[in-house]
């Protein structure tokens, strides 16, 4: 869920890392949520699809998958290391119908009206409102902008984890603009999408499994090293509070454990905009 058009750090060499330490497992614990944004996406053969703040490689990767050989899928991302990454699955896989494209969402070099379809997981919270005018100005008449976003704060992932510390750091919990739970509320992602200049805009919420194949401290470790936002406040935790906060957020943690397995569970929010 890296993003475009915002704050740099979630592009950073931390990143990179944790997703080479943990790429396999966190493949596996995102992998319902992307099959429910591709799902939703109806992506056909033949189509041109732009992926925006693609990250690692989702949902570009399953994509271009489903769509090969005759169609194409450019994966873009503000971060080049994060490329690297997609450019390293894809050949891995034997893709050939998969671009990379190193650039802000907020000013796409394209032309207009190139895609049949413009997709994003976990990365329209973090747009301004420039980058949905131009997802809208790329796409195709009568094509649509599907995105995927977080649900509320209040749920298992979140809650455990960053719940569970915000109790020893107080003060915010992130900043508004960085808030990947800011389209909790319902309709507040159409009205977003709406103000971008879209008119037809259908929205749902939804579950999808979210799934971590391993322990409560692993999973907490991969999400201190991706979730940047909520690094302000976790280090605002009192030293001499740290091993007592940890212990606590193991113990929510473990609240989901299933045999080998962390079962959270993931609310999204899933929106669809379409040009006219």
């Amino acid at each position: 869920m890296s993003t475009s058009g915002s704050n740099p750090q979630w592009g950073s060499t931390y990143r990179r890392m944790a997703s080479e330490k943990w790429k396999v497992k966190s493949g596996m614990m995102g992998r319902d949520a992307t099959d429910a944004l591709v799902d939703y996406a109806e992506a056909k053969r033949g189509m041109q699809i732009l992926d925006l703040a693609s990250g690692t490689g989702e949902p570009a990767i399953t994509l271009a998958t489903r769509i090969a050989p005759s169609g194409h899928v450019t994966a873009t991302d503000l971060s080049p290391e994060m490329l690297e990454v997609v450019v390293e699955r894809a050949t891995e896989r034997g893709l050939k119908n998969i671009s990379i494209h190193h650039t802000d969402a907020n000013k796409l070099p394209f032309a207009d009206n190139s895609f049949d379809l413009v997709t994003s997981r976990f990365g329209v919270m973090f747009f301004r409102e420039e980058a949905v005018r131009e997802t809208r100005r790329v796409l195709k008449p009568g094509a649509r902008g599907c995105f995927m976003a977080w649900g509320p704060f209040e749920q298992p992932f979140w809650s455990s984890m960053m719940g569970t510390i915000h109790k020893f750091a107080g003060g915010e919990v992130v900043p508004a603009a960085q808030d990947p739970n800011r389209y909790g509320k319902p309709g507040s992602l159409t009205e977003f999408l709406k103000k971008g200049g879209f008119e037809k805009v259908h929205e749902e919420t939804k579950t999808v499994p979210w799934t971590w194949p391993g322990t409560a401290e692993e999973v907490w470790e991969l999400t201190q090293e991706v979730s940047m936002p909520f690094i302000p406040m976790i280090k605002r935790v009192p030293e001499e509070k740290w091993d007592e906060a940890n212990r606590a957020v193991l113990a929510a943690v473990n609240r989901y454990k299933d045999g080998d397995q962390i079962k959270f569970g993931a609310v999204v929010v899933l929106a669809s905009a379409t040009k006219a």
